[in-house]
């Protein structure tokens, strides 16, 4: 028989912020696989690397950062030839994915190409969207209000109207983006009502007002934008 293929949510940084569940299936694991910059660490590994059996084989998916799309395909394509491979071998495979598995998780591509074949489970994870939330101690949404999730890699024109249309917002994968991103938000006037989150839950954490917020920020910030609505009335 073949093993099954599980999606594992981390979390977005804590370990404690694990399931018991992930923990469970992490530290009973045979084979586990995880992305990983090309060449590079795994932040999703480094996240669970406490509970790892020393005797687990591990499958690195080396995915490129490029804008082009054929060479990430490529490694997905490989990544699931590896983990097929020990599927068929009658061996279970615990995918390792940093917040949730189908938030914007990079799992759903292996799952798009495994799920056919093999049974899949997919284990769900605290997002990053409200752990942000948490440490900002703003809530993202009340009563009827709808809450808008944007990337930041968008254009700039898209990005207006979308937040401009919204009634709560989060921003993710700021990065390099975070210039046009403020830029946005001060030609709305909606700076005052922006929380800036960086690295969240990790020991260097950063919870700003956009405000005092740096230049620069890395790929894993957040701006949470409530706009004015005072969520406890």
């Amino acid at each position: 028989m073949n093993g099954v293929l599980y999606g594992v949510g981390l979390g977005p940084g804590d370990p404690e912020l694990m399931t018991l569940k992930a923990y469970r299936l992490i530290s009973g694991a045979e084979v586990i696989a995880y992305p990983t910059l090309e060449r590079g660490d795994s932040f999703a590994r480094s996240i669970a690397e406490d509970i790892i059996n020393e005797e687990v084989e591990e499958i690195a998916v080396e995915v490129p950062m490029s804008v082009e799309r054929g060479p990430a395909q490529a490694a997905y394509d490989l990544g699931a030839t590896q983990i097929a491979k020990r599927l068929r071998e009658g061996k279970d495979v615990v995918v390792l994915c940093e917040g949730d598995p189908f938030f914007y998780g990079s799992f759903m591509y292996l799952f798009s190409r495994l799920n056919e074949e093999f049974k899949c489970e997919v284990v769900p994870g605290v997002t990053s969207v409200t752990a942000c939330a948490a440490l900002a101690a703003r809530p993202l949404t009340a009563r009827n209000e709808v809450l808008t999730i944007i990337p930041g890699p968008i254009d700039e024109a898209a990005l207006e109207v979308r937040i401009a249309a919204a009634e709560a917002v989060a921003i993710m994968k700021v990065g390099r983006h975070l210039p046009k991103i403020r830029t946005v938000l001060d030609r709305l006037n909606l700076t005052q009502y922006a929380h800036y989150v960086e690295r969240a839950t990790l020991p260097n954490q950063l919870v700003l007002p956009l405000s005092a917020a740096p230049k620069t920020a890395p790929y894993f910030s957040m701006i949470l934008v409530t706009k004015g609505n005072d969520p406890w009335l």
